[in-house]
């Protein structure tokens, strides 16, 4: 036991010191022996790590375990990491819960960039995101939304709140289900979908935990607490699902336009992709985690800033309701016509970006950043929460305030780095045009069809807006308010 214990204490302390001896490393609080920096991280490490950045500067060092970190909190050195060195930063560091049932092997938003990595980019920009496939889906994003706006005015009826996120989950996953397998996987009552619900954020959520197994690597075959345990049951859960979809269609050998129609031909008569089912179903988990969980929280916090500033909720519900008019739907191409909506989801996104921290990345080799030297194999981290909220780049940061894009040509596409919701470079999010157009839509509706007002006895001063760190970033509460139908619409 001592020989182990002293081989242990050696590993780390290489892995504490050895970075240290390379150069100009950029600064930061002075880690504890063995443990490092892990206890500063706290419940919501963006807010930790942004209070660190005002006392050490936007390009911060941490020693989390064995694992030496570097966080980036300004747009200056974001672009230096995801743009100017894109190709250097462009790994990822894979947690222990990303592991379960292989998926980290399958991935694309975690596989190393080569060329398996390009034929699936290849994919997505030919198959799943391009404009023919995106148009084509119209209908069915308008057929959702319509039973959205069927359930809200029900609960309205009753004079039943509404528990927004779940009704916006319900609709995405939907919306994804019927794009890819031609089928609704779940109602808006039902203990399905709130099981599937239950499932897809059990995976989020623990791909987000801090998980002493990731900041000591030796520690990830004894699971300390049961991380990898956890995602293995509801990975295998989600994957479940998805292989009984898939066998289902190659048994009754129909045929489908949708997503798994064509990736189900690609699979059997072409070689440009090289597919297998193994790949389909981690690719269609992708789908399942990226697609619903963190546009359905966007949502919830849309709605919930407009809730709790009913001037602003005003505005928008009056530009809506007069480029619309009274007696028809939001369609997708009346979205470029309502630019304060589209500034009311930039703010949110500003406030609140979907992964605050980014999903980590890695450093493939030692690199000099600004004076300072990056070493191999650490852990990156943009920290878009505290770009989004500095206030060196924004007036009065902590304020909803959707005018300020009113006047300002800023964006979410990657380019302009002071607000990066979807990251940049080769690795941000390649479902980004899809998700564009159901945030706007869904929240047009929303404010277009119905008022809304809080429970009985609460105040909008009183709604919590208090945040729970994930893969997504989550109201801790949910919002839940009552809607009342907007008599002048038919």
């Amino acid at each position: 036991m001592i020989i182990v214990i002293a081989i242990v204490l050696v590993v780390l302390a290489w892995f504490y010191i050895a970075p240290r001896r390379r150069g100009k490393l950029p600064p930061g609080p002075y880690p504890f022996p063995i443990i490092g920096n892990i206890l500063q991280l706290g419940r919501n490490p963006h807010q930790s790590l942004s209070d660190l950045s005002k006392t050490y500067g936007p390009l911060i060092s941490l020693q989390l375990g064995s694992v030496y970190t570097v966080v980036a909190s300004s747009p200056e050195f974001a672009k230096l990491l995801l743009q100017e060195n894109d190709q250097v930063f462009s790994s990822r560091t894979i947690p222990a819960a990303a592991e379960a049932h292989g998926h980290d092997k399958f991935s694309s938003g975690l596989i190393p960039v080569g060329e398996r990595w390009r034929k699936g980019r290849k994919l997505f920009r030919e198959h799943l995101f391009s404009t023919r496939r995106l148009e084509a889906g119209e209908g069915l994003r308008r057929e959702k939304l319509r039973k959205l706006r069927d359930y809200v005015q029900q609960c309205g009826v009753r004079g039943r709140a509404v528990n927004l996120g779940e009704a916006a989950f319900v609709t995405l996953l939907n919306l994804l289900t019927v794009t890819l397998f031609s089928v609704d996987l779940a109602d808006y009552e039902s203990d399905g979908a709130q099981e599937l619900r239950e499932t897809i954020e059990g995976v989020t959520n623990i791909l987000g935990a801090p998980n002493v197994a990731d900041f000591f690597p030796f520690l990830k075959r004894f699971d300390p607490q049961g991380i990898k345990r956890k995602s293995e049951f509801y990975v295998g859960k989600l994957l479940a699902i998805i292989g009984d979809l898939i066998d289902q269609r190659l048994e009754s050998r129909t045929k489908n336009d949708d997503l798994l129609g064509t990736l189900l031909d690609l699979m059997e008569g072409s070689d440009d992709y090289d597919l297998s089912r193994k790949d389909i179903q981690h690719l269609l988990l992708d789908f399942f985690l990226g697609g619903a969980d963190t546009t359905q929280s966007t949502v919830e916090w849309v709605m919930t800033e407009l809730v709790v500033n009913p001037e602003k909720m005003a505005n928008a519900k009056n530009e809506v309701r007069s480029v619309i008019g009274k007696h028809k739907q939001v369609e997708e191409s009346d979205i470029s016509r309502l630019p304060y909506l589209q500034a009311v989801i930039k703010e949110t996104l500003r406030i609140h970006p979907p992964g605050p921290l980014l999903v980590p990345r890695r450093a493939d080799c030692e690199v000099q950043i600004s004076g300072y030297t990056i070493p191999q194999n650490a852990q990156i981290l943009i920290n878009v929460w505290a770009i989004g909220r500095d206030s060196s780049i924004w007036q009065n940061p902590n304020l909803f305030e959707p005018e300020r894009f009113l006047h300002r040509k800023i964006d979410f596409k990657g380019q302009d780095f002071e607000f990066l919701p979807f990251g940049s470079g080769r690795r941000m999010c390649p479902g980004l045009p899809l998700a564009d157009r159901m945030l706007h839509l869904m929240v047009a509706s929303l404010i277009h069809n119905f008022d809304w007002k809080l429970e009985a006895g609460i105040t909008p001063q009183e709604v919590d807006t208090t945040e729970k760190f994930g893969m997504a970033l989550h109201k801790a509460v949910p919002l839940m308010v009552i809607p009342v139908k907007v008599k002048m619409l038919a």
